[in-house]
């Protein structure tokens, strides 16, 4: 019997692919240890991303690699993760608690951006990360409807706000400090300054990542966000219309200017199937997003159907990650979550907390 060797063990992993990270594991530098007694070998994976939904998926496929070499006779795969704080932009720092910030945009409304925005956040939580959702729709907050929260978020000093909380995420949003239906008569410095105070005077607590759904197009609010909040990464959000996609790439080439990493594009209704009898229509086009994830060089994160579901549950505070876990929808959710993150996981990390703070005193 031949001896088995680590290097043996390495090369066998590198043949697999993981499909979220588009690399093998070896490269992303997931394995945290091979340990070989014999001919048994015990292979520890550590993924910078969170992967419930997948953690037994990826345990076979390297376990089917790995029992291809010569000389093994049995393996064991622990699959676990990491989430680290990832770089963002050079100017700005890190907010207390909050280890990663996700934008989610798009050039125009009514393409689907808060729901894709909350669903998003439920998935990430659902695949094992701590999660916030921050609704930076000043003028059109309806991330409390979609949540299904009512009531006000406390003070305890006076000066900061708890977040609300809601399927396991925390929640700010303007909408839980008025009543639903009054109009926010402001002009643009007086929302740029109430979206920075949500953010800054939250107490979040230990968050994983921080979602930030923001209102549509490419105005004060996008700025004062590329400007002053240290986003990691931001998701583009388009259907597969012309007009859509037009504005949706004047949302990614924002982000490219101020130096904000484009994780993806997810494609909202892409396809119509009818509930009647299950004729599939592209009803807004086809292939958009792919055509400007190929021309722009970044990831189609997943393609959604046009579903009424997924409209009625997230209308009636109860979004379709938790209102149906099993359902098809939940699973193409929860797949863009973890490429998502994935794909953050890549990104260079941020050491500023590792760090001493320097004191210079006179004495």
């Amino acid at each position: 019997m031949s001896q088995v060797t680590k290097e043996a063990i390495e090369a066998a992993i590198k043949a697999y692919k993981e499909p979220h990270l588009g690399r093998d594991l070896v490269a992303a530098h997931a394995i945290k240890e091979i340990a070989i007694e014999g001919d048994q070998v015990k292979v520890s994976v550590s993924l910078g991303f969170p992967a419930k939904g997948a953690q037994e998926a990826i345990a076979e496929a390297v376990k089917s690699e790995v029992m291809g070499v010569d000389g093994v006779s049995q393996v064991a795969v622990d699959v676990s993760w990491e989430i680290k704080a990832h770089s963002v932009q050079k100017s700005l720092k890190p907010i207390d608690n909050v280890k990663n910030i996700v934008a989610v945009a798009s050039g125009k409304g009514g393409v689907g951006k808060s729901t894709t925005a909350v669903n998003l956040a439920l998935a990430l939580a659902a695949e094992g990360a701590r999660v916030g959702i921050l609704d930076a729709d000043i003028y059109g907050p309806s991330q409390p409807r979609m949540l299904g929260i009512t009531g006000k978020p406390e003070s305890k000093d006076g000066n900061s706000l708890e977040p609300m909380s809601s399927y396991d995420l925390q929640a700010m949003s303007i909408g839980f400090l008025i009543e639903e239906e009054t109009p926010m008569i402001w002009r643009g410095p007086m929302v740029t300054q109430a979206l920075e105070q949500l953010l800054n005077d939250t107490n979040w607590s230990d968050l994983d990542y921080l979602v930030i759904d923001l209102p549509p197009g490419t105005g004060d609010t996008q700025l004062t966000l590329a400007q002053k909040v240290p986003v990691s990464g931001a998701v583009i959000v388009t259907t597969p219309q012309d007009i859509a996609l037009l504005d949706a790439r004047k949302g990614l080439k924002m982000f490219q200017k101020v130096e904000v990493p484009v994780l993806g594009i997810v494609e909202n209704m892409s396809i119509h199937i009818c509930s009647k009898c299950g004729h599939e229509e592209h009803i807004f086009g086809q292939g958009g997003g792919t055509a400007m994830s190929e021309q722009y060089g970044v990831d189609l994160l997943g393609s959604l159907p046009l579903d009424i579901h997924i409209r009625e549950e997230t209308d009636s505070g109860k979004p379709t990650v938790v209102a149906q876990p099993e359902s098809r929808a939940t699973e193409i959710y929860r797949e863009i979550a973890r490429k998502t993150a994935a794909k953050l996981s890549l990104q260079a990390k941020d050491y500023a907390a590792k760090f001493p703070r320097i004191v210079i005193q006179n004495t």
